[in-house]
């Protein structure tokens, strides 16, 4: 898994920090609607979702690229915002604080999800194992003052 370690090597890198947010979503976005939303980009390292969240203060629907960590055959996923160790939480964990419903698009289908922010010792497990899926999470919560926000959402009934 060459191609693996440098990926997260190059990850962990301030200047991957500054242009990834920048270009990985956009890609992400072109691929995910010319394939119909089957596929990401990111996806060939990361498994990912895209999060269709509303907007906490605009109340609009907004979509965004995430990798996440799957659970129990897609029956929910571990959402890290680490917005690639930059300072700021990412706007979509402030959306999912403010408005816990939304859907993500996964493997071509649109579930409904609830979200859920991790706290305490669920959310030291979660770290834990987010850590073991992908190493350069330290990286980022080393560079930043802010606890990183981990979401666990689950597909509605």
């Amino acid at each position: 898994m060459i191609g693996v370690r440098v990926v997260q090597k190059v990850s962990s890198t301030r200047a991957f920090a500054k242009v990834a947010p920048h270009v990985i979503p956009v890609l992400d976005r072109a691929v995910h609607r010319l394939t119909r939303g089957r596929a990401l980009l990111s996806a060939q390292m990361l498994p990912g979702v895209i999060l269709t969240s509303t907007g906490a203060r605009s109340g609009q629907p907004r979509r965004t690229p995430l990798a996440c960590m799957p659970e129990e055959n897609g029956r929910s996923w571990i959402l890290i915002g680490s917005n690639f160790g930059r300072p700021g939480h990412p706007a979509w964990t402030h959306n999912l604080l403010a408005h816990p419903d939304a859907e993500v698009s996964w493997k071509g289908h649109d579930i409904p999800v609830t979200a859920r922010l991790l706290e305490g010792e669920e959310r030291a497990a979660a770290w834990k194992a987010a850590l073991a899926f992908w190493p350069p999470y330290a990286t980022y919560q080393a560079r930043v003052e802010r606890e990183i926000r981990l979401f666990r959402i689950v597909r509605r009934p």
